[in-house]
């Protein structure tokens, strides 16, 4: 069986993360980004999912106040389907819950089927759009929200 940790993402592990990131993205984030989140920002969490060691996904909030804000989730491909996506997601909010959050929000693609349906498990639902949000293709965002 293999050994799965979510835990608070360091500076040591930008290098993995970036292999997620530009896995899962066609406008990936750099490594400075993700830099200056951990140091700099002093509303961003990121957590890392690790299997045997590895890290295989990702996610990032900000909390400011009783709102936060997913800034974004990813797992590599190879590990899509296994549900790492979901328990990453379902600690990510149960930390948004201990730190008082109240509302949280994130985007999707309108396209991203997958990704929509695993948020509406975790009760979020359509609140907008955003036009135009996704600057590779200009492709919507779906705004969804939660009260938590």
């Amino acid at each position: 069986m293999a050994e799965l940790v979510i835990r608070k993402m360091e500076l040591d592990d930008i290098e993995q993360v970036m292999i997620v990131e530009k896995a899962s993205f066609a406008t990936p984030w750099n490594a400075a980004i993700f830099n200056q989140e951990i140091t700099d920002n002093r509303h961003a969490h990121y957590f890392i999912i690790e299997v045997d060691k590895s890290i295989v996904g990702y996610a990032g909030i900000w909390i400011v106040m009783d709102d936060a804000q997913i800034t974004n989730i990813a797992v590599l491909p190879s590990y899509r389907g296994m549900k790492l996506g979901e328990k990453l997601f379902q600690y990510t909010l149960q930390f948004a819950v201990k730190m008082g959050v109240t509302r949280l929000s994130l985007e999707v693609r309108e396209s991203n089927v997958v990704a929509k349906k695993m948020y509406s498990k975790f009760g979020l639902v359509p609140g907008g759009i955003r036009k135009n949000y996704y600057t590779d293709n200009q492709e919507d965002a779906l705004v969804m929200w939660v009260n938590l």
